[in-house]
């Protein structure tokens, strides 16, 4: 199969994944969110363990641990996607879907806001006016909630900065992963420990099918991310763009058609910003990677010397 449309594969499936997930988490009631999330860590090491072990890839831990600054800056990964992942799963276990999608709407506005002051990028005037944009629509929301959407700008700050170092580190999907799984899970152990001792995990006591669905949550984490390496090792970097809309749609629908929550006008009008705010990012996007590329293409005059 073609490299690009095996990248369209990968990352359709991906987004999918990532879309439908709080379906998968509502089944997992009634367990908490930090049960959930515990056993979402622990799960995601042993999966990702006996991957890497199928994979013979192993090795990585001998050099990874001669690297004491990397070290560091994979216990800050781990913090940040461990808020991400407990206030997503808080989110839909709460009856706040819609405000989860709005998080990931929101995501590459935070992004570009993060190169800003960490990176010290110069953006250009329509980037500027989509952060505009964007405000604007955090404004009326804030209206309309009463309050600050704190679990959506919670979401997309931390997993905004999870990108963020997760570039500079530059791990694959499947090693990352692991080590950042890895560095939660003694807590994570502990904490179901404690549940366990005071009678009061779920783990064995709701059903079978329940205790498969906890067993289950390591994959269910790790196969959207090696989905999405996939796609990202074969895709131009406007077409992931392009798809990363994909998931929080997918999860506004759940909120709305599936769990019934509600959607007042001020809201929609809300969301509606914030899409208007994405367009304009999305097309800047474009206009610059093809001015790029055209610019690449473009041959350099040869200048005749004597």
């Amino acid at each position: 199969m073609n490299p690009v449309r095996l990248g369209y594969l990968y990352g359709f499936g991906a987004y999918l994944l990532w879309g439908f997930f709080p379906i998968y988490l509502k089944l997992l009631r009634p367990a908490g969110p930090v049960e959930i999330l515990a056993h979402r860590i622990v799960w995601s090491v042993v999966f990702v363990a006996l991957l890497l072990a199928a994979m013979r890839n192993v090795g990585f831990l001998r050099a990874l641990a001669r690297r004491p600054r990397t070290l560091a800056a994979i216990v800050v990964a781990a913090a940040l996607i461990a808020v991400n992942w407990g206030t997503y799963i808080h989110g839909v276990n709460s009856d706040r879907v819609v405000e989860t999608a709005l998080g990931y709407f929101i995501n590459p506005l935070v992004v570009v806001l993060l190169g800003v002051f960490v990176l010290r990028e110069r953006l250009r005037p329509a980037q500027w006016a989509a952060l505009g944009v964007g405000a604007a629509a955090v404004v009326v929301l804030t209206v309309d909630y009463g309050r600050l959407p704190f679990l959506a700008l919670t979401l997309a700050f931390s997993f905004a900065g999870y990108g963020l170092v997760k570039k500079r580190l530059g791990l694959p999907a499947a090693e990352g992963l692991f080590v950042e799984s890895a560095v939660l899970a003694l807590p994570a152990l502990v904490y179901l420990g404690w549940l366990a001792r005071r009678s009061e995990s779920t783990f064995g006591h709701v059903s079978l099918g329940h205790t498969l669905l906890l067993v289950l949550a390591g994959a269910a984490t790790a196969v959207p991310l090696l989905l999405f390496a996939g796609a990202a090792n074969r895709l131009p970097l406007s077409g992931l763009g392009m798809l990363q809309y994909l998931a929080p749609i997918l999860q506004l629908g759940c909120g709305v058609l599936i769990f019934h929550e509600p959607m007042p006008p001020a809201r929609l009008a809300g969301f509606a910003l914030v899409w208007v705010a994405l367009i304009v990012f999305t097309v800047d996007a474009v206009r610059h990677t093809r001015r790029t590329r055209a610019a690449a293409r473009t041959p350099v005059p040869v200048t005749a010397t004597r």
